[in-house]
């Protein structure tokens, strides 16, 4: 079958980097136009994202939510995929430098996502990891399967090792962190709540911090505080206006208070990838580039930036980091680079709001389409269904569907393996031990334009 190497080289040549929601729509949307589309991205699958804490609070196994990116391409002629990661960018000569390889192009479209931030404090990413990644979803599922583990050896003999070992501490209450705490309250009261023997597991304490006055800061308030009650129902301690202060493998300090926790988790912030910053471009304190309104980047004609790394205002607001508003912007990037094959003028990006869902536990949710709001059994209905859709792939909605209904009626999580070092627990895990956080295509020297391309939205 032919692909983008093996067409014309006289048509123009757009190189896609990130194949997230943004990059991966845009090369399809590109599958009809007469150009040459390579896609590079250092990992061979697209991550539905939105998912990934049931892989982290084993409700779901990796697969299930990723799907290899050749597979997704398979028919589309005029496109080449390409596992590499960018080193830098010229942007005088069309050229992005890969580890091994230099790639020209006429258009690229940076659409490398975001990670999680500690706000200058990434020494705390040692204790508290964020989830962006399977690998920090699979590093996550070890800690918390590890902490149940650690209180069956305490037993109930020594009480104050037992509730730290039982201890879980959510930093950030936006929908991230809120799924994780609904999911980690289920997984002790419900899941492995017959599981074990010298200690009981629904005795577990969850606790989610938040700086801000309410959980879900982007949702209006009323869907803030059904979200705030449907968490304390589930059991989960919500400490709102609490600054994270320091972080150890004591646990979270709050001002003059510990928590003393042995399993702490990090919702709380995220960065843009340096990618951006590589291109000279003006960014917000996040690291997303201020592009134009048909999402070139100024003062570079040729190339575009969509997904969570842009950054460009709608009606008066900033488009969300979210994975409607990835999908947009990749389509409408695409679009645009098709416009100027044609030597046709570009068109702004016109971002269109359908709605928020967060999930916080069991038939409990909230959401907002328009100027409809809901809560409860409904919110987590059309919750399911929304995720099902956009999940890449008909094994993988099959999959879902199969593990959630399993789940939804038997109580039960078929997921719950410890892979990795299971001996060695957040609190006692040297960061070298906590391996499966970390890139696991490591690479030395890193420079200020080293980057690799991830999944957005």
């Amino acid at each position: 079958m032919a692909d983008s190497s093996r067409m014309p080289k006289s048509l123009p040549h757009v190189v896609v980097v990130g194949g997230g929601f943004a990059g991966l729509m845009a090369v399809r949307a590109l599958r009809r136009a007469p150009v040459r589309v390579t896609l590079v991205d250092r990992r061979n699958h697209h991550l539905f994202q939105p998912l990934l804490y049931q892989v982290a609070t084993a409700a779901l196994n990796p697969g299930d939510i990723a799907y290899p990116i050749r597979s997704v391409l398979r028919s589309q002629k005029n496109a080449r995929t390409l596992l590499g990661r960018v080193r830098s960018i010229d942007t005088d000569a069309n050229r992005l430098h890969l580890r091994d390889e230099v790639i020209d192009y006429d258009y690229l479209l940076l659409a490398t996502g975001a990670s999680h931030s500690y706000f200058g404090k990434d020494e705390w990413e040692k204790w508290a990891p964020g989830l962006k990644t399977i690998e920090d979803a699979l590093e996550i599922r070890r800690r918390v399967l590890s902490a149940f583990e650690a209180a069956e050896r305490i037993g109930s003999d020594n009480p104050e090792k037992l509730r730290e070992a039982l201890t879980f501490v959510v930093v950030g209450a936006g929908p991230t962190g809120v799924e994780l705490a609904g999911a980690l309250a289920e997984i002790g009261r419900l899941t492995v709540a017959k599981d074990f023997r010298t200690f009981d597991p629904t005795s577990l304490r969850v606790v989610l911090v938040e700086a801000a006055d309410r959980v879900l800061p982007p949702y209006i308030e009323v869907l803030s505080e059904k979200a705030k009650k449907q968490l304390e129902h589930l059991g989960v301690e919500v400490r709102l206006n609490s600054r994270v202060t320091h972080i150890d493998e004591h646990g979270v300090q709050l001002g003059d208070e510990l928590l003393a926790a042995r399993t702490v988790l990090w919702g709380a912030g995220v960065s843009a990838s340096p990618l951006g910053a590589a291109l000279g471009a003006e960014t917000d304190r996040a690291g997303r580039v201020l592009v134009d309104d048909d999402l070139r980047v100024p003062g570079h004609d040729n190339i575009f930036v969509a997904g969570d790394l842009m950054h460009i205002e709608c009606k008066g607001k900033m488009v969300p980091g979210v994975a409607p508003a990835a999908i947009q912007a990749g389509r409408a990037a695409a679009r645009n680079i098709e416009a100027l094959v044609a030597e046709r003028p570009t068109k702004p990006f016109r971002y269109m709001d359908k709605g928020s869902l967060a999930t916080i536990g069991r038939a409990k949710a909230v959401g907002q389409i328009g100027r409809m709001e809901f809560s409860g059994w409904l919110a987590w209905w059309v919750w399911w269904v929304v995720h099902i859709a956009y999940l890449v792939g008909y094994r993988n909605r099959i999959a879902v569907m199969m593990g959630w209904a399993w789940q939804y009626f038997a109580f039960s999580r078929g997921a719950r393996l410890i892979t990795g070092r299971w001996w060695a627990g957040a609190a006692e895990t040297p960061a070298e031990d906590a391996g499966a956080s970390k890139d696991p295509d490591p690479e030395p020297a890193p420079e200020p334009t080293l980057v690799g391309p991830g999944s957005d939205g």
